[in-house]
């Protein structure tokens, strides 16, 4: 009997040492060698990719979309404009995700014609200019990108609604343009925010 409690005994002590030796190895370990790397390899991706205005504030992230638009809703004419979020009631983190509708879902289908109407007279264009991603959300309701021809399409309204020379906005589009990651991943796109932001230091 005693042999048997202290072989129990033994064996618990074992777990005991074991489990507490691989939390603090794994669970604490680990993790703070990892976060030091993030911190010291790429310390703005580690802390979100936050973007701050001139006064150091923050005012987003470069890996999450956000909307521009008045108190109304309604988009506002001196900013780029991102795609369609599905993520709740728009580009919310916490509810990232798509509409998962099918291309013959009905609703989906009228939400796109609702859309290119909306962005062809919002933007003083034909319905055919409209490129796809104007229309439609991405899988995770949070792109932050647009692409270059939807960027192109909405040159001519900030342009005017900011009374500077439309040469001027496209430039800015160009200099905010990434080509694909590699130079083959993906295609080129646009950070609205980025641009937005670079907009507004334009003007002073």
């Amino acid at each position: 009997m005693n042999t048997q409690a202290r072989g129990v005994g033994r064996t618990i002590w074992v777990a005991t040492r074991a489990m507490t030796l691989l939390t603090l190895a794994l669970g604490v370990g680990y993790t703070l060698l990892i976060t030091g790397i993030g911190q010291l390899a790429l310390p703005a991706q580690a802390n979100g990719s936050i973007v701050t205005n001139e006064d150091g504030a923050p005012v987003g992230s470069t890996l999450i979309g956000q909307s521009f638009t008045d108190e109304d809703g309604n988009p506002l004419p001196e900013y780029f404009q991102p795609r369609p979020s599905a993520a709740g009631d728009g580009y919310d983190g916490g509810a990232s995700s798509g509409s998962n509708y099918g291309p013959e879902n009905e609703e989906l289908i009228a939400a796109i014609t609702e859309r290119k109407t909306q962005v062809a007279e919002f933007n003083g264009v034909t319905e055919d200019e409209v490129p796809a991603d104007a229309v439609t959300a991405s899988s995770s309701g949070l792109d932050p990108h647009i692409s270059p021809a939807y960027a192109a399409l909405q040159i001519a309204r900030v342009a005017e609604a900011r009374s500077i020379p439309a040469e001027q906005v496209r430039e800015l589009v160009e200099a905010h343009t990434q080509g694909p990651d590699a130079g083959y991943l993906g295609e080129s796109r646009v950070n609205v925010l980025e641009l937005n932001i670079a907009l507004d230091k334009l003007e002073g």
